[in-house]
């Protein structure tokens, strides 16, 4: 999965850009990451989401988290 996995330096760039709720930085944060690292698997290994790997997270959960801020 590691090919897959977005690089430090990748994520200090694009964390910002992402949406965060109030009280919840540290935890919001890491689950970000998570769900980027999650859609960028998906898509870069060209599968469907219900194949979506369970340590990337519910399939469901991630689609619909990049449906909302899509």
């Amino acid at each position: 999965m590691r090919r897959y996995s977005l690089r430090d330096n990748q994520w200090q760039r694009i964390k910002d850009l992402l949406p965060v709720r109030e009280g919840y930085v540290g935890d919001t944060a890491a689950d970000n990451r998570l769900l980027m690292e999650a859609v960028l698997y998906r898509y870069r290994a060209g599968i469907p989401w219900r194949d979506l790997p369970a340590r990337l997270g519910d399939w469901k959960n991630v689609h619909r988290r990049l449906r909302r801020w899509c």
